[in-house]
């Protein structure tokens, strides 16, 4: 019993954990959406769009709102988002996302982690020409018909629509679209009154890099190691 109460505390931290950085990568994106467009989710997609992935991943309303307050405040960091490129243990191509106030800090940080981790950091363009950059939606399938709902959001700039699985298990619609017609797509969702689970933007791989589970392991603790990073918001590979 003893064994099995550490296994399932050690699942519990690892799962506050990972809320813990999900609520802090959006309430980053809440203080940018915010100071470039407003408080006003409805004047504002960006900031309708961080509202919709803080629901997504069960963030407070509270939390949510107090975001968007501390956002005008004078005394609120100005968050700059850059993006680093680089190759990790066996060839396999990292990108990573940062929304970071000091850019000495986040670039020594993410260096050290790539260097640690037996990959390197590239220039910018070294690794992004390996990837797709996305609008990428997931929905409730309950009452649509992906075949017709396919055609009507072609026009939107629909690319790709699938099936995916969620961390609980339940199944959920995936559709892609191309990074200029996020704005398009998320209007053409809304119009037909279908609130989407989540609303990003990814890096989707055109090349992958096949590995071993060993190598897989390798490549997986530096990713583990990047995302910890408090300036991190996303990290995106083309490990197959």
């Amino acid at each position: 019993m003893g064994r099995i109460f550490e296994v399932r505390k050690s699942t519990m931290f690892a799962r506050w954990d990972r809320m813990a950085k999900q609520f802090t990568r959006i309430g980053k994106e809440i203080v940018i959406a915010v100071k470039a467009g407003g408080t006003d989710p409805n004047t504002n997609p960006a900031l309708r769009r961080c509202v919709q992935n803080a629901k997504s991943v069960n963030m407070p309303k509270d939390r949510v709102e107090a975001a968007i307050k501390r956002a005008l405040g004078k005394e609120m960091a100005n968050y700059d988002e850059i993006l680093y490129e680089g190759y990790g243990p066996n060839g396999v191509a990292i990108l990573v996302e940062t929304a970071t106030d000091n850019h000495v800090r986040t670039v020594a940080n993410v260096k050290s982690h790539f260097n640690k981790g037996g990959g390197s950091l590239g220039n910018s363009g070294s690794v992004a020409f390996q990837f797709k950059k996305m609008g990428v939606f997931k929905l409730k399938p309950e009452g649509l018909n992906p075949e017709e709902l396919e055609l009507e959001l072609i026009d939107a700039g629909l690319e790709e629509l699938g099936e995916s699985t969620g961390e609980n298990g339940e199944e959920i619609l995936v559709l892609r679209c191309g990074f200029t017609d996020f704005g398009n797509m998320q209007k053409a969702l809304e119009d037909r009154t279908i609130p989407p689970l989540s609303a990003e933007v990814e890096w989707i791989p055109t090349v992958t890099v096949p590995v071993s589970d060993e190598q897989a392991e390798e490549v997986s603790k530096l990713i583990e190691k990047l995302e910890q990073d408090d300036d991190v918001q996303k990290v995106f590979h083309n490990m197959a």
